[in-house]
């Protein structure tokens, strides 16, 4: 596929920015597509090559980039409303509706977006019957099927409350004729047509925009999630290539020590190579009519994705897929017996460890009575005991952690009770086949090992790692193939976590740009885990200071870094303690050095280089907050317009000095 005539192989600066985050005098309260065209002056004006933005699919009602609701449609919240032509009667509607928000300091997802919608429908309504026999919208839809999926979904979900389609009473299953003769249907071609009609203006607002941003000699980046939300059209459209049974995370780690379930189904991965993996090639279709460059988010679950039950909220006892299973038999072979393996994979309570638990948990002194009273409930409705021994097994219907916070315990009881259920050597996922738990050092099954044991079955462990990270290798490789050959944009992959070794290889050998976040680009295994060297970075890679899911730069160093340390690794001990914009320029121009092709910083670090942009507590510039849901999570602003910010010459050139530094040859 030819590539488009883009900088792709340029050394450049770049920002990230999401939509949202946009102020103009023309937005209605939340920034929107086409403010991407003056947020590029902006750019040029700064020497930024690059603007990278977050997801921009319909969400629906959450706020959260990665819960779309859709691969393919766009999220109408960044639509211009001033700009439809069928919208020039309601203009004092628009301008009310900007004056009631444009002063919040983050927007209010859930009221602008109500607005927003309410009004859509008022100007669809008014002009339905000129919409209905539209020759360029019904040339639309039939280039973009996609749409007619997504408009009956979307129809059948608003008339359930915005349910999930799990809870419908109808059509929770439905196949591909199903959804035609419901799109066919004349008493609903109303209400269908206006979410494409809808579709269609913002893929035309979104498409001006990304036509602008080029012609200025600026790369376009999108942001593709890799998984999708079990709540969307996609899912329920096309279940076959879903296994909706498990869902995606990431293990436990030091940020997160149960880990991360994200509630999203994996792929199924062969069903999709029988097709050719078409789904995913319609999907970058649709993104490189906008985009020069897309970030693809947790390019690790294409090698291998950590999966969970459905029956758990936490991703303790999750599993890598895929990956060759120790089996019964090879268990066997080391002369573990039938009761020894299933003392390894089946949690063995004893009974003083209940109302240990119970009462370290307590918060504050709890008397011996009431602890009792709570670990009689535990072993009423969760435990058997087995006889003549103080040891017990959880009770059949209890298959995970949602049975268990179903019990209606006290939260000591329950937290105790947790504590039991993870405390296994392996779990068997299916009949003899089973995975390491990831704190199975901390069993007392491995506890109980001896040092021979130990030995034997760390090395069956080690092998069954090093056979399946050739298949993560192997399926990386092909995944990502598929993704390189479909499209023309330039991929860029987030690669954070813990990373195989073959990741790296994969992504270099297929030419694809890995992220490197300063703060964690550390020597981890060394003492003092040191910074990595700018010079060290890759060529292949993107360098960031932060990403949306982390403080801002300016959070990290007042809060969370170690100043002293960090100062001494670029070389400036005189680093003030206090962020400012000395602060700023010190450290971006380091970043800025990296050798990394790209280096590429959140709108927020950049507009640390002028005092007039600080907010006055830092975290209020944050992005997302991980493992939090409210409000603020997704709402960040500009703090001014971008024609503010243009005027501000001191940031401009701050900014401009950055895009000319040179890359780091070694000091």
């Amino acid at each position: 596929m030819a590539k488009k005539n883009i900088p792709g192989q340029d050394r450049l600066i770049g920002t990230v920015v999401p939509v949202g985050a946009l102020r103009s005098s023309k937005s209605a309260g939340v920034g929107e597509f086409l403010d991407l065209v003056s947020f590029a002056d902006l750019c040029v004006d700064m020497g930024i090559k690059l603007i990278q933005i977050l997801p921009v699919n319909d969400t629906g009602d959450q706020s959260s980039s990665y819960f779309a609701l859709t691969a393919f449609a766009l999220h109408p919240l960044y639509i211009r409303l001033s700009a439809l032509e069928e919208a020039a009667p309601f203009s004092g509607e628009i301008d009310a509706l900007r004056e009631k928000f444009d002063a919040a300091s983050r927007f209010p997802y859930n009221q602008v977006l109500k607005a927003k919608m309410e009004l859509l429908q008022k100007i669809y309504r008014a002009n339905i019957d000129n919409i209905k026999k539209n020759a360029g919208l019904i040339a639309w839809i039939e280039a973009n099927p996609w749409v007619k999926a997504y408009a009956v979904y979307r129809r059948i979900k608003t008339a359930n409350e915005e349910r999930s389609w799990k809870e419908w009473e109808q059509y929770r299953e439905v196949s591909a004729e199903d959804i035609t003769a419901l799109w066919n249907d004349p008493a609903l071609k109303g209400e269908h047509f206006f979410w494409a009609w809808l579709q269609q203006a913002l893929d035309r607002q979104f498409s001006q925009a990304a036509q602008a941003i080029r012609g200025k000699g600026i790369m376009l980046q999108g942001d593709i999630p890799i998984l999708m939300n079990e709540d969307s059209c996609d899912v329920w459209s096309n279940p076959g290539i879903f296994h909706g049974d498990l869902s995606a995370g990431v293990p436990p780690d030091m940020y997160s020590p149960t880990g991360q379930n994200w509630g999203f189904p994996i792929y199924n991965w062969e069903a999709q190579e029988r097709d050719n993996y078409s789904w995913w090639r319609a999907r970058l279709k649709a993104a490189e009519k906008y985009y020069d460059a897309y970030r693809i988010d947790h390019v690790l679950g294409f090698f291998r994705i950590w999966a969970s039950s459905r029956a758990d909220n936490s991703s303790m006892l999750g599993r890598y897929i895929p990956y060759v299973p120790v089996t019964r038999q090879e268990l066997e072979e080391l002369e573990f017996d039938a009761e020894r393996i299933r003392w390894f994979s089946v949690p063995h309570v004893p009974t003083g460890e209940v109302w240990d638990g119970i009462r370290n948990n307590h918060s504050g002194s709890c008397p011996e009575e009431e602890i009792a009273a709570e670990a009689a409930q535990v072993f009423d409705r969760a435990l058997n005991r087995i006889a003549g021994e103080e040891l017990w097994l959880f009770k059949e219907n209890i298959q995970g952690e949602k049975d268990i916070s179903a019990l209606g315990l006290s939260s000591a009881a329950e937290t105790a009770l947790l504590s039991a259920w993870y405390n296994r050597l392996f779990i068997e996922y299916e009949e003899g086949n089973f995975f390491p738990v990831w704190y199975y050092h901390d069993s007392r099954a491995y506890a109980s090992l001896s040092e021979t044991e130990r030995e034997g079955m760390e090395e069956l462990l080690l092998e069954h790692s090093t056979v399946s990270e050739a298949i993560w290798e192997k399926e990386g490789s092909k995944l990502l193939s598929v993704l390189s050959e479909s499209s023309s944009m330039l991929p860029c992959a987030e690669d954070l976590g813990a990373v195989p070794e073959c990741v790296p290889l994969v992504l270099s050998r297929l030419h694809i740009l890995g992220l490197r976040v300063i703060r964690w680009f550390r020597s981890w295994d060394k003492k003092d885990q040191p910074y990595i060297p700018f010079e060290e970075y890759p060529e292949l890679s993107v360098c960031a200071t932060s990403v949306h899911d982390s403080s801002t730069l300016r959070e990290w160093w007042d809060t969370e870094a170690d100043q002293e340390y960090f100062a001494g690794f670029i070389g400036v001990p005189s680093l003030p303690k206090v962020y400012n914009p000395g602060t700023a320029k010190i450290i971006l121009k380091n970043a800025a050095a990296a050798a990394s092709r790209f280096r590429v910083f959140q709108i927020q670090d950049l507009l640390h280089l002028s005092q007039k942009w600080y907010a006055r507590d830092p975290a209020q510039e944050r992005i997302n907050v991980p493992g939090t849901v409210n409000d603020f999570n997704w709402t960040y602003r500009l703090p001014a317009s971008i024609d503010e910010i243009r005027k501000d010459t001191d940031l401009l050139q701050s900014v401009r000095e950055l895009a000319e530094v040179k890359p780091e040859k070694g000091k």
